[in-house]
């Protein structure tokens, strides 16, 4: 069996540089002339090792060098072939009718349960019903913001074709199948996620409807224990040599419930490859939103080792690529760090529908769309130990003004640079736009509030979330109540978006 393995491998190995691997080629060259179905079997079980992706037509051609391109159109809705199959766990689990009757009392009642815990900051214990009722209420929202996450790196060429990815923490596999979504049909990937509870079950229902070119393995274990030496045939672990160190690192929507996420995250940076990004995400919430900028300032400028051995020698530092910014020389932020993204609302799933439109009229605790959850809002960071940052600038007070300094420059107008880190934060439907903005040295919060919109100011509005703009003529004030720094932006403002 193994001769015949190696044996398969090495006719993949010379007629990829030559023409597609063809299994039913392969076959005449191999002893014993196995049937087509065996060779292609096997090179599926190697094309990780080989560098190559299956295509339509049953060949195996190497996979392509270039990098991947950013999303074209905003996520609309989650995709049918993976609603489909969460309703048929459902229905296995449950019965046909899993949405009705006691089944749907049980999950609608899990549901506000692990909510309920999450916001009061108590651990959520997960079984196979938890693990339905977070799939059924989250699995869409997640599906869609770690692509819209990967898009700062994809923008800059930095996500490559061939991905190897660890995703710790998978959950019931939101991030996963949004990554899979994410990568073009010519894309490899091999992909571990470390997942130690019964959400690993439908996790592994989901992953059968991915790529065949996304190689999938679930490591029942947890993020302390993991060893990535594991996902080695050799048993060893080098970050350095291109086989070993992964490109993605995946921490999605776990942090807060890891008793020590800093410690977790600087074991996982160790783990990359030289250019590789480790995405961190969480809710919106202002509890583990502020959690992972914590952790995210406490890991930066920390050195890590480069290779096997004691972890004495010199390493790389760990650099917030973003969407943080760090646009001053030696300045880093010290403020509550609240800051999150938001997408366009996704059309609601079925299983959502269903279980919200099934809830009994005796039920005085449910509101209508309690259990349909169309938000896509979240936190996220990026770190990579490269150096690379997403903007990279250094400013000059010679020509701006920061946000450090910002107490001296009250009642004035100044000009500034800084990133716009939210979508407009005012309540009232009349209210002056307003936006939370960083250059990375502030010690408080500091907000662009629009009151005079002109041609010169749109792209304050206009700019994307992480887009670095630069504000000419800005009046700086203090706020009282929020106790946080007020740039206003009216007629007098010039706003540009930074390149």
């Amino acid at each position: 069996m193994t001769d015949r393995r190696e044996s398969i491998r090495s006719n993949a190995k010379y007629l990829r540089n030559v023409r597609p691997v063809d299994p039913d080629e392969i076959c005449e060259y191999v002893e014993g002339s196995p049937h087509p179905a065996v060779v292609r079997q096997t090179l599926r079980e190697e094309a990780v090792d080989l560098g190559l992706i299956e295509r339509d037509d049953g060949t195996f051609v190497p996979v392509d060098e270039e990098p991947i391109s950013p999303l074209e159109r905003p996520i609309q809705a989650f995709p049918v072939d993976y609603e489909r199959r969460l309703e048929d766990l459902l229905a296995d689990r449950y019965g046909p009718r899993w949405y009705e009757g006691a089944s749907g009392d049980l999950l609608r009642s899990t549901i506000r349960r692990f909510k309920a815990d999450y916001l009061e900051g108590r651990p959520v214990e997960y079984d196979d019903d938890v693990a339905a009722g977070y799939a059924i209420y989250h699995l869409p929202g997640y599906y869609a913001a770690i692509q819209y996450a990967l898009d700062d790196l994809a923008e800059r060429g930095l996500l490559g074709q061939r991905l190897r990815v660890l995703d710790i923490g998978a959950g019931v596999g939101g991030p996963a199948l949004g990554l899979s979504e994410y990568l073009p049909d010519d894309a490899l990937c091999e992909y571990h996620a470390v997942e130690p509870s019964a959400a690993a079950g439908v996790l592994s229902e989901l992953l059968a409807e991915t790529d065949r070119n996304v190689h999938t393995t679930i490591h029942r274990t947890t993020a302390e224990a993991f060893d990535p030496r594991t996902v080695d045939e050799s048993g060893t672990f080098d970050p350095t040599d291109p086989a070993d160190g992964f490109d993605l690192v995946l921490l999605c929507n776990v942090a807060s419930e890891l008793e020590d996420p800093v410690a977790v995250l600087r074991s996982y940076l160790e783990t990359l490859a030289p250019d590789g990004t480790v995405l961190a995400m969480a809710p919106a919430d202002k509890h583990t939103s502020i959690q992972l900028r914590e952790v995210e300032r406490e890991l930066e400028d920390e050195r890590l080792w480069t290779g096997p051995g004691d972890g004495s020698a010199d390493g790389d530092r760990v650099t917030v690529y973003g969407p943080t910014v760090r646009l001053w020389p030696g300045e880093r932020p010290s403020d509550r760090g609240w800051s999150f993204d938001v997408g366009p609302d996704l059309d609601a799933p079925s299983f959502q529908r269903r279980l919200d439109e099934a809830t009994p009229e005796d039920d005085e605790d449910h509101a209508p769309g309690e259990f349909v959850n169309a938000d896509v809002q979240y936190s996220y960071s990026l770190l990579r130990r490269d150096g690379c940052r997403r903007v990279d600038l250094a400013l000059e007070t010679s020509d701006w003004a920061k946000m450090a300094e910002m107490e001296r420059h009250v009642t004035n107008r100044i000009d500034l640079v800084a990133a716009k880190l939210s979508h407009s934060l005012s309540d009232a439907q009349n209210a002056n736009p307003l936006f939370k903005v960083s250059d990375g040295s502030e010690s408080v919060d500091h907000y662009a509030v629009l009151t005079a919109e002109t041609a010169l100011n749109r792209p304050l509005l206009e700019a994307d979330y992480g887009a670095v703009c630069s504000f000419e003529g800005a009046l700086a004030l203090w706020n009282d109540d929020e106790e946080a720094y007020n740039l206003v932006v009216d007629e007098e403002t010039v706003v540009d978006r930074v390149v």
